[in-house]
């Protein structure tokens, strides 16, 4: 019952298309054909190989090299390194669609640098001075990553794309591998409440259009469905309009110092077993505004208040010193939470014998079905 943000750009008469991580479901009804997506060229579950009982799985015997990808409606196997293989399908795409003078929406989510972690052997070698493999591996996969970031904007100014096409480049979360050796200095890494968990790098450029430097308003992934709509010139439907909880961006890109009023952001590492969201309410969990955030990483209601302003590493609780600013933040997120209840849809779900993305394989290989 939801409306994506490819629904919208797509009735605008945009082109959509999606290359690498959808994790939002591998059930037929729930995969990105279904969900706003012209082009779709992904990996099932989390990560590439990754198998979970029940719905969630890729391709089964899938690894980094050489993966069989889910190419609307049928695998396809591939001949290269994943990230490679994603940025090459959707450098061809958009190629296709300046062709037939169609404004496009790429999606390109990269199952790298997640575990397990592997890369082409010359990535990997520029780390060997590291003496440690893995480590080796999770920097190759980002230069990898970077390298073909790199080929695109050299395909944007090949194409005279990059005056009036937006390039985001973002992070899904706060560190892994890296961040014994570098974290900006914040507490945490992924599958934490904690900055170091949730805080990821947002770069926007539009050619000359947004001057460059950073920006320190209070933004979040929240905020990119009104923002690219808004610069499609793309109409939000009233039904959708009244679920939308994000801003536009566009004000503070174009200027720096833009009012922006304070606001609160929750986040919930959203992980409980089956019949276990009564008790997950505290479960590592946060909510900020512009100066504070208030921190639980257990299960009960045990807080943690810090001052981002002059404690950005989050190292001294000081809920003694504003008691205010930490009873108004919980009461936010007591609201918060009462109020996604009723979206909690699959606490009951029963998840089909066998892993859908499986299934479909084995239905078109089924000579390789051991």
């Amino acid at each position: 019952g939801t409306t994506t943000l490819a629904d919208v750009l797509r009735a605008a008469g945009y082109t959509t298309g999606i290359f690498g991580k959808w994790h939002l479901g591998d059930e037929a009804e729930y995969r990105p054909e279904r969900r706003g997506f012209d082009e779709v060229f992904i990996h099932g579950a989390g990560g590439i190989g990754q198998t979970y009982p029940g719905s969630c799985g890729d391709a089964p015997g899938n690894t980094y090299f050489d993966p069989a990808i889910y190419h609307n409606g049928k695998f396809e196997k591939t001949k290269g390194y994943c990230t490679d293989v994603f940025f090459a399908q959707a450098t061809k795409w958009i190629d296709e669609s300046i062709a037939r003078k169609k404004p496009f929406y790429a999606h390109i989510a990269t199952n790298a640098p997640h575990g397990p972690l592997d890369c082409p052997p010359e990535y990997e070698a520029q780390y060997a001075h590291l003496n440690d493999p893995q480590r080796a591996k999770f920097y190759g996969m980002i230069t990898n990553i970077d390298d073909n970031v790199g080929k695109l904007r050299a395909k944007m100014q090949e194409w005279n794309l990059e005056r009036d096409t937006l390039l985001i480049f973002m992070t899904d979360n706060g560190g892994t591998v890296g961040v014994k050796e570098f974290n900006a200095g914040m507490r945490g890494s992924k599958v934490t409440a904690w900055e170091g968990g949730t805080r990821v790098p947002c770069f926007l450029r539009l050619g000359d259009q947004f001057p460059a430097g950073e920006r320190h308003q209070l933004t979040a992934h929240i905020d990119m469905f009104r923002t690219l709509t808004g610069l499609a010139g793309a109409s939000i439907p009233a039904e959708v309009e009244a679920q939308l909880e994000g801003r536009d961006l566009l004000p503070v890109l174009k200027s720096a110092t833009a009012p922006w009023e304070n606001r609160t952001l929750v986040t919930h590492m959203g992980r409980w077993g089956k019949g276990q969201v009564a008790g997950a309410k505290h479960a590592n969990c946060s909510i900020r505004d512009e100066r504070f955030t208030l921190v639980c990483m257990g299960k009960k209601a045990t807080w943690e208040l810090f001052d981002l302003t002059t404690d950005p590493g989050q190292m001294t609780d000081v809920q003694k010193q504003f008691p205010e600013a930490a009873a108004k933040l919980e009461q936010s997120y007591d609201a918060w939470w009462e109020a996604i209840q009723p979206d909690l849809v699959n606490e009951d779900a029963v998840p089909p014998a066998e892993n859908t993305f499986h299934t479909l394989y084995w239905k078109q290989f089924p000579n390789e079905r051991r």
